[in-house]
């Protein structure tokens, strides 16, 4: 297992990261707790649109990638824990894993299963709409961001050679806080609406609440001391939106197909640092307590 590279899920990211690292012949496989998809990744392949399955090792079970060296994790952020604990079985004592999943305190909770030196930090802004099981469709277009550590020239090796575009940074909490501005902008608001990434651009009103709860967002983010990677927020969320017109969000996939979602990791994550800090975040707390009460009724 030194050589190859380990994927923690089998969803649509998980899938996405499978199918191009299988087609620049990284040996690849995928730990997972969901039947049906690994099932069809062990009989089809991880399949990108209409294209051909690319073969991928698919598993339940840790012990099965044992002596793994780099693994990287994308699944929910509500199943982090349940991540780490899987990874403890299977990651080498050199070993490193990155996160790349969305929210926050993700690598902190790895961090405290595996150890600080073993964990690494990242982010991806690349989009995937799962299609089925095993069976991906590249929602938008995005980066890889590692924040540089003593391990990571060789997974950057592995993702460059598979055509992700890479950047490695000293400091990744700008792009963190920036990807969650933008996922809690976005993400509930199709959620809640059903739409795609542009439905929030087609309605004034919409469109005013995507901007009010970034602001809100970036107002945390700058009491606590963290310098975001663009100065205008609400502008910022508007074009990323644009960019990503045609993505159905993750947090839309998940309500579509009566799964939990990552609310209390996204907008959940600013309202208590808004609390904790004093900074009043009225939008954000409706929304996360809105998105929340779907499951309450049981609509998820």
């Amino acid at each position: 297992m030194k050589d190859s590279l380990l994927l923690v899920g089998t969803g649509a990211l998980a899938t996405l990261f499978a199918v191009k690292l299988a087609a620049a012949g990284i040996d690849v496989s995928m730990l997972g707790t969901w039947k049906i998809g690994l099932e069809a990744l062990r009989k089809e392949g991880a399949r990108l649109n209409d294209a051909a399955g690319l073969p991928v090792r698919a598993t339940s079970n840790p012990l099965d990638c044992q002596g793994t060296k780099y693994a990287i994790v994308l699944v929910k952020s509500w199943q982090t824990e349940r991540a780490g604990h899987q990874l403890s079985e299977c990651l080498t004592e050199d070993g490193l894993v990155i996160s790349l999943q969305n929210g926050l305190g993700n690598d902190e909770i790895l961090a405290g299963i595996l150890g600080e030196k073993r964990v690494g930090r990242g982010i991806t802004t690349l989009g995937a709409t799962l299609l089925g099981p095993g069976h991906v469709h590249l929602g938008g277009e995005g980066q890889v961001i590692l924040e540089k550590c003593s391990q990571i020239n060789s997974l950057e090796e592995k993702l460059r050679v598979s055509n992700f575009d890479v950047d490695i940074v000293n400091d990744i909490q700008p792009q963190v806080w920036g990807k969650l501005v933008m996922n809690a902008a976005i993400n509930p608001l199709t959620a809640l609406l059903r739409v795609k990434n542009a439905g929030l651009l087609e309605n004034r009103y919409v469109c005013t609440l995507m901007r009010e709860i970034a602001e809100e967002a970036a107002l945390v983010a700058g009491v606590i001391g963290i310098s975001l990677p663009f100065t205008d927020p609400a502008t910022a969320v508007e074009e990323v939106a644009r960019r990503s017109a045609e993505n159905l969000s993750s947090m839309l996939q998940d309500i579509l197909r009566g799964g939990q979602t990552e609310i209390d990791a996204i907008n959940g994550k600013i309202v208590q640092l808004g609390e904790k800090h004093n900074v009043p975040v009225p939008v954000n707390r409706t929304i996360w307590l809105l998105v929340n009460s779907l499951s309450e009724r049981g609509n998820i």
